[in-house]
């Protein structure tokens, strides 16, 4: 079964392991509990009037948790190239991934790590799709833009690079949109 690392557990990160998971790619969440939902307020977030960033965050958990997400609080120490793919490191061991997504907010140093090509302003560069230079790697949010740190921007990203692996992993492009059985 293809496998989808997701380095971060904020709404990029979290919102990568919810199309994955849902989409029945084994996936899994490594979160070191450090996003910065914690210290904030959503007013700004479409569907939600108003939130505590940290009462988000749980949300997103539980939701994720519904599809199946390996959810593993601990902090990720490298990610490497592996022969079919890439093996994350953490302090409890490593686990082999066919497709990483960095979700880290600002720290960069995964994908410096990993070779990733970087702009001039010193972002992560990703094309459309959230994918690096590295093949299989894509970065999201806080990585890729300079000094435009939305929730809402970082979970768009971190969808659109679920949707680029699920199309990749399909042979075709993959539309993730959900139409109850009794719709007209």
């Amino acid at each position: 079964m293809t496998h989808v690392a997701v380095v971060g557990g904020g709404p990029a990160g979290l919102s990568a392991a919810l199309f994955t998971a849902k989409n029945d790619l084994e996936t899994t969440v490594f979160d070191a509990d450090e996003t910065w939902m914690h210290k904030a307020h959503l007013f700004n977030y479409l569907g939600i009037e108003s939130e505590d960033g940290t009462a988000f965050v749980e949300d997103a958990r539980e939701q994720v948790a519904g599809f199946g997400v390996d959810y593993r609080e601990t902090e990720v120490t490298g990610v490497s190239e592996a022969e079919d793919g890439f093996t994350v490191a953490t302090e409890d061991g490593e686990v082999e991934a066919d497709y990483v997504v960095l979700a880290t907010g600002a720290d960069r140093s995964l994908a410096e790590d990993l070779g990733a090509s970087f702009t001039d302003e010193d972002v992560v560069d990703v094309d459309v799709d959230m994918e690096t230079s590295v093949r299989g790697v894509y970065a999201t949010g806080a990585m890729v833009r300079a000094e435009e740190w939305q929730a809402i921007i970082a979970a768009g990203d971190g969808a659109a690079a679920a949707l680029n692996i699920l199309s990749a992993e399909k042979g075709e492009h993959f539309h993730d949109f959900d139409v109850p059985d009794d719709a007209a």
